[in-house]
């Protein structure tokens, strides 16, 4: 996680010149609490791989259609290499699968791109302070494809197996809250929160922050 002060270093994955030029616009215009640096484009999946690699950025904005293949195995590529790096899903395509499939991939937000400029810029701002950006509405999707079935194929979160405390973490987790803020809450150290949350991971076997806020949402809906 970059330092507060700090710019947030940012990659841009999409294959439309028009759309990387409309992001660099929009993040260039609005005023934020952190400062936003561009650090690097890409255009298909190799090329955002082997740029996440090079850059280490700390968000990579990320189209889930490219020329190439899809931007969700990007995704578990560039966090296999690069577990620090947050990855944001910005796309045109709003279908339940690829929601789904992006947040079990470890991306962090899934994000369509009529959004407007100070929600994109508060959106990267939140995730690379290690915020998950769920949105009421991509919460309600979640739901609708735990309905659906679509994730019935994929183990069951087993929430009974957390302890009373660590329910109490992922609760927070879910909310998009930090390590930190949990910790002030909680009344825990930093420390004592990042443990409980390796059992939680464990537990759960998942590797992620935003596969447990998924998995807590589908437990929640289905009564555990």
């Amino acid at each position: 996680m970059p330092s507060l002060s700090s710019p947030i270093r940012v990659l841009i994955v999409d294959d439309s010149p028009l759309v990387r030029r409309g992001i660099r616009a929009l993040l260039g215009a609005k005023r934020a609490r952190r400062t936003i640096s561009i650090v690097g484009e890409a255009t298909t999946v190799a090329e955002a791989v082997r740029c996440a690699t090079r850059l280490k950025p700390d968000v990579v904005l990320l189209d889930v259609r490219l020329p190439d293949g899809s931007g969700i195995e990007a995704c578990r590529h560039i966090i296999e290499r690069q577990p620090e790096t947050s990855v944001l899903i910005l796309t045109s395509h709003a279908g339940d699968n690829l929601l789904y499939e992006s947040v079990v991939a470890g991306a962090k937000g899934y994000l369509m791109k009529e959004i407007d400029g100070e929600a994109l810029t508060t959106a990267i701002i939140d995730v690379a302070e290690g915020r998950v950006v769920l949105t009421p509405d991509t919460t309600a999707r979640m739901l609708r494809i735990v309905r659906a079935g679509p994730a019935a194929a994929s183990p069951q979160p087993e929430i009974s197996k957390l302890s009373h405390q660590e329910k109490r973490v992922l609760t927070l987790v879910a909310g998009g809250q930090t390590n930190r803020a949990i910790g002030r809450q909680l009344g825990l150290s930093e420390h004592t929160v990042k443990n409980y949350l390796v059992n939680v991971f464990d537990k759960l076997r998942v590797k992620r922050r935003s596969q447990a806020a998924a998995l807590f949402v589908q437990a929640k809906d289905q009564g555990q």
